[in-house]
This record gives C-alpha cells, structure tokens and sequence, in this order.
C-alpha cells in the first residue's frame, strides 16, 4: 500500500472539523432530541450490521474505550447499555456535539470525552484497563495506522476485546470508484479512494485493506483475531439519499436480496475484525 504517511494530522482534524461524520444525517437543527434520533435513525438503516457487530448490550457494567466517537452514535448507545465509556476524537468540533448529546440523553456521567490524536493515546487519555476497545471506521484515517495499534494493547484487559472496522481493498465500492469517478486509473487507487471516500470529497487519508493486510497489522500488535467478515454495500442513489429519500438504483432493485447480501458479504466496504488480547 501507498502510504499518507506525509499527511499532517492536523490536516485530518480540519477535514472532520468542517464536516463531522453523519452531521448531516438531519435536516432536523443540529442538537435538539429530534436531530440526534434521526441521525441514529438513519445511520443504523444504511448501516444494519453496526449494532450486531457493536453487541451494545453485551458491554453492560463494563468498561469501553471508544477510539473515534464522531458524534457519538454508537457512543450513546454503548451508555444506554450500561457501559462506562471513555470516548476519544480527533476532531473537537465533532467531541463538542457529543458531549452535548449525552447531556441532552441524560447519559454524561457514564461518557467521558477526551480529544485526542490516537497516534499518541497515552499522552492524552490516562493509562486504564478497558473490557473493550471499539475503532469502527478510524483507524484507515490516520496518517499512521501502525501507530494508533501499537497504543492499545496496554488500555485493554487481559483477553479482552478489540472491534476495529477499516476499509476492504476488494470491495464493490472501490471498483465503482475507479470505474467511475477515476475513469478506470486504477494506478491511482489509493488518491482516488481517498478522495471519494467519504460524503465529504477530499478526505486526506484513507487506506484501504485486504483481509491478510489487516490481519498482519492486528496480529503484529498482540491481538489474535476471532473473526473477520465483511459487510456493507450502499445500494442507494446518491442525489435521492441526499434528499433523504431511500431510491435504490436500478440493478439493486432488481437483484434478488440473498444474492445481494452474498456479494456484499464478499465484496462489502466494511472490513470487521473482533480480536482478543493475548
């Protein structure tokens, strides 16, 4: 792989600053109950396969350690379980409207928010043992992925469980990108990817991954994997979705739904990893 290692961090930062993930999931105002609900809402039904892959209600009485909160969808739902999260970002913006959503829940004595750069976990966030640690969708953004894995291990129990999703290299998305949008310059697969990663364009870092790629990455920073599987294919079109209407496109429409989900579950965006602490 191609890497971004030059990027600044801070050039991340600004990039989720403007546009934190999902702020634009609403049209409801940014803040109110109705806003937050609708975001989760809709987040959960383009993405099905987080709150099985999360087992909210498996982390009751225990202790999460959340690397990349956004604006804390998952975050909140980990605390409605009965978790104590400790919820890290890179982004302040993006902290500073998830701490206003745990306050309006009524959730914020069992969230704490800390921004921090992931790379350097322990100079920001105090050194104690998580029964979990869930990276959904973070780490294929920084500069520096080896470093943010090489963090953990300390932060976590003996045995306990690492959820990680980064990005799959071979999946439908990343075709559609370079047949489309890069006009078949698969040469260029790491800038293009980068580029249209994201509902914002100009995202500065997005890696990609195999499943033997991240295996390596999770495994050389003493995590044994359990399980790997993928998932996720967006079948919606783009100009109905942002009108917040679910049209799917026309070749989506007319496939089976099993022989959807068999090639989504080969060839979907989201590459998800459960790893135990050795």
């Amino acid at each position: 792989m191609n890497g971004f290692g030059a990027v600044p961090v801070n050039a991340v930062q600004a990039y989720w600053d403007a546009r934190p993930c999902n702020i634009r999931h609403s049209s409801r105002p940014v803040g109110t109950r109705e806003y937050f609900d609708e975001v989760e809402v809709r987040k959960y039904r383009v993405e099905p396969h987080i709150p099985d892959f999360a087992e909210f209600a498996l982390w009751t009485g225990r202790r999460v350690l959340e690397i990349g909160c956004g604006i804390g969808t998952d975050t909140i739902n980990f605390a409605r379980a009965g978790a104590m999260v400790t919820a890290v970002d890179l982004s302040p913006k993006s902290i500073e409207i998830a701490r206003e959503r745990a306050a309006l829940f009524g959730l914020g004595e069992r969230i704490r928010f800390i921004s921090a750069n992931a790379e350097e976990l322990s100079a920001s966030v105090p050194l104690e043992q998580y029964d979990l640690i869930y990276a959904f969708g973070v780490v294929h953004h920084s500069p520096h992925p080896k470093q943010i894995l090489a963090q953990l291990a300390p932060f976590l129990k003996q045995k306990g469980t690492l959820k990680l999703m980064v990005y799959h290299r071979y999946s439908w998305k990343v075709l559609w990108i370079i047949l489309t949008l890069g006009r078949g310059r698969f040469w260029r697969l790491d800038q293009l990817v980068a580029r249209h990663s994201e509902a914002q364009s100009g995202c500065p870092v997005t890696y990609v991954y195999s499943r033997h790629e991240v295996r390596k990455l999770v495994e050389h920073h003493g995590f044994r994997v359990l399980e790997m599987r993928v998932e996720h294919i967006f079948p919606y079109r783009i100009s109905d979705y942002v009108e917040y209407r679910y049209v799917k496109r026309w070749y989506f429409r007319l496939m089976p739904q099993r022989l959807f989900r068999l090639i989504e579950r080969t060839f979907g965006w989201h590459l998800l990893i459960t790893a135990v602490a050795e």
